[in-house]
C-alpha cells in the first residue's frame, strides 16, 4: 500500500490511543451467578415444510485489511502480552462483525516473516518485539484468526508480501532462519529495504512455499498478495533514481541465451510468480480464493486522461497486472482505487469501468478503497460521505460485486462517524460474498428445520444438514413483510435470534446451505411463532 508510506507516523499516533481503548475491553466486569430459574415450557412450531419463498441472497465482497507491518492495525504495538494480543484482535473482529463486512484480509507475511508458527520463516518482531523469538505463552494468532472470523460468519484471507525482505520500521536484526540471513546473495539492499530478488527462482521457489505451507495447514478462505513486486522507486542522495541491483540474476538470463529486454524478463519474473501460484493453490484446495491488489492505475493514459504523467507500475514495478486480470490468473482483483471520485485525471468510478471493461474471465473486481483518508492528518483528508459514495457507486458499475477497505484502522479510530454512516447506508444488512462457480462446488440439500420458542423468550431454528456440510448458513427470517440474513457458521446446528432487532419472532425462517466457493444450496422454510 504504497500510498499510505507517508502518513504511517500519523496512524502510528492513533495506535495508543486505539490500544489503551482495547486494552480496556480486555477485563470484563465480575459475573454474578444467576438465581435458579424454574424450567419454562417451549412452544416448538411444526418441523413441515411450508410454503414460504425469501427474497435472493444479497452479495457483496466487504473486506478490511487488517496490516500488521509496523504494527499499522494490529497488534497495537510490538511485544504486547498474548493476551492483549488476543483481545485486540477479539476486539477488530466484533467491531467487523458489527460493521456487517464478511471478509478479513489479514497480513500473515511482512517482510520473510511470519505472524504464525513457520519452519520456513522467523516469528515477525511485529508480534513478539524480537525478530525469530516466539510468543510466549505459545498461541497461533493465524488459527485463532481463520476460526474467530468463522465464528462471526466472516471469511479470512491471508494477506503474503510476496518479496520484501525488511521494513524500515523493523528494529531488531534479522533472526536465524530469515532468507536475508540465510541466503544473503538472494537479497539485494535497495534504498531504505532489503528485497528478495524476483529474477532468482529460489526467491520463487521459497515464496511460493511459504504460501502453499499457510493454505495446506490452515483453513484460509482466500490467498492475498499486495501491491508490492519490485520496489517502489527510490532516489539516492543527490536524487537520482536507484535501479534495482539485480545484475547477478540478469547475467545468469543472459548466459542461457534469454531474448527478452531487462524491463520484459523483470515483468516476466513477476508474471511466473502470479501464474504459477494460482496452479499451486488450485491444485491443493480449488475451493481458497487467489486475490491480487496492484496499483490502480494500470498505466498512464489508460484510459485516455487518467494520470497522462503519473506513476507507471508496468514500467518501474514490472507488474503487468491487466495481463494477470485478463488471463485469470486471480479469483478476484482488487486494484487499489486511491483516489476520490471528484478528481478528474483520476477518478475513481472512471478507474473502475476501465477496470470492469478488461474483466474478459468474469473474475470478481472487488476494488479497494483509501478508507483511512478519513483521518485527521491525512495529506488530503476525506470526508466520510467520500468511502460510502464509492461503495454505492461500485454497486453502480456492473461487474464489481465488493469492496475492500485500507485499513481497519479507519474503523476503529472511526473519524467523522464513519461507521455509523456505512451501517445507516450502504452496510445496513448483512450480505454474503459472492459466489465463483467458476471453482466447482457442491449442489448442497435442504437442510431439516425446527423452530422452538421458550416461554418469554428467544425463539431458536434447529438446523440439521442432509448430506455434506455447508461453510455457511443463510439464515433469513420473515415478520409481516420485511426479511433480515444472517450469515452462521456451517457447523453451527442451531440459530438463537437474540439480537435487539429479534425482540419480534419471526413468522417464518428460511434456511439454506452455502458451500465453500459460495453457491447457494436448496432452501427449506419453517413456520415461526411472530405473528400469532
Amino acid at each position: 500500500m504504497a500510498m499510505a508510506h507517508a502518513w504511517r507516523k500519523m496512524v502510528v499516533r492513533g495506535m495508543m490511543m486505539v490500544g489503551a481503548a482495547l486494552a480496556a475491553c480486555t477485563r470484563p466486569p465480575p459475573v454474578q451467578a444467576p438465581a435458579p430459574v424454574e424450567p419454562v415450557p417451549a412452544v416448538a412450531a411444526t418441523a413441515a415444510p411450508v410454503d414460504e419463498q425469501a427474497p435472493p441472497l444479497a452479495r457483496e465482497f466487504r473486506g478490511v485489511w487488517v496490516a500488521t507491518v509496523a504494527n499499522i492495525d494490529w497488534p497495537s504495538a510490538p511485544g504486547l502480552p498474548v493476551e492483549r494480543q488476543r483481545a485486540e484482535l477479539i476486539a477488530l473482529l466484533d467491531r467487523s462483525q458489527q460493521l456487517n463486512l464478511n471478509a478479513i484480509v489479514l497480513q500473515v507475511r511482512t517482510a520473510g516473516d511470519a505472524l504464525y508458527p513457520s519452519r520456513l520463516e522467523p516469528w515477525s518482531e511485529y508480534l513478539t518485539g524480537t525478530a525469530g523469538r516466539a510468543p510466549q505463552p505459545a498461541w497461533d494468532p493465524l488459527a485463532f484468526a481463520v476460526e474467530e472470523s468463522h465464528r462471526r460468519g466472516m471469511e479470512l484471507h491471508a494477506w503474503f508480501n510476496p518479496y520484501r525482505a525488511r521494513h524500515p520500521s523493523a528494529k531488531t536484526p534479522l533472526p536465524p532462519g530469515h532468507i536475508g540471513r540465510e541466503h544473503p546473495e538472494l537479497v539485494k539492499r535497495y534504498g531504505t529495504h532489503l528485497w528478495m530478488d524476483p529474477g532468482e527462482p529460489a526467491v520463487r521457489a521459497h515464496s511460493l512455499a511459504v504460501v502453499m505451507d499457510v493454505v495446506n495447514r490452515y483453513d484460509i478462505d482466500g490467498v492475498h498478495i499486495d501491491d508490492y513486486f519490485y520496489p517502489y522507486p527510490e532516489n539516492d542522495a543527490s536524487g537520482r533514481p536507484i535501479d534495482f541491483p539485480d545484475d547477478r540474476s540478469w547475467r545468469r538470463y543472459q548466459q542461457m541465451h534469454g531474448l527478452l529486454s531487462r524491463n520484459d524478463w523483470r515483468r516476466e519474473n513477476v508474471n511466473l510468480f502470479v501464474r504459477e501460484m494460482y496452479a499451486q493453490v488450485k491444485a491443493a484446495k480449488p475451493w481458497v480464493k487467489v486475490g491480487i491488489s496492484p496499483f490502480g492505475v494500470y498505466r498512464p493514459n489508460h484510459p485516455v486522461g487518467i494520470a497522462p504523467r503519473g506513476f507507471d507500475q508496468y514500467e518501474r514495478l514490472y507488474a503487468d497486472a491487466r495481463l494477470w486480470f485478463r488471463e485469470g490468473w486471480m479469483d478476484y482483483f482488487t486494484p487499489q482505487l486511491y483516489w476520490p471520485i471528484s478528481r478528474p485525471d483520476l477518478s475513481y468510478p472512471v478507474l473502475l469501468r476501465w477496470w470492469a471493461e478488461q474483466n474478459v474471465t468474469n473474475r470478481h473486481l472487488w476494488p479497494g478503497n483509501f478508507t483511512s483518508r478519513t483521518f485527521e492528518g491525512a495529506p488530503v483528508r476525506w470526508r466520510a460521505d467520500e468511502v460510502t459514495n464509492q461503495v454505492w457507486a461500485t454497486r453502480g458499475q456492473a461487474g464489481a460485486t465488493g469492496n475492500v477497505h485500507f485499513s481497519m484502522r479507519a474503523f476503529q479510530l472511526n473519524p467523522d462517524s464513519l461507521s455509523e454512516k456505512l451501517i445507516a447506508g450502504p452496510y445496513a444488512q448483512q450480505a454474503l460474498v459472492p459466489a465463483s462457480p467458476w471453482l466447482g462446488g457442491d449442489t448442497l440439500a435442504a437442510p431439516t428445520l425446527a423452530f422452538r420458542q421458550a416461554a418469554g423468550g428467544a425463539a431458536t431454528v434447529e438446523i440439521a444438514p442432509n448430506g455434506n456440510a455447508p461453510r455457511w448458513w443463510a439464515v433469513q427470517a420473515r415478520r409481516g413483510t420485511e426479511w433480515s440474513t444472517r450469515v452462521v457458521p456451517g457447523t453451527a446446528r442451531s440459530y438463537t435470534f437474540s439480537t435487539p432487532a429479534d425482540s419480534v419472532a419471526p413468522e417464518a425462517v428460511v434456511v439454506s446451505g452455502i458451500d465453500r466457493v459460495g453457491i447457494q444450496g436448496r432452501p427449506a422454510a419453517v413456520r415461526g411463532t411472530g405473528g400469532q
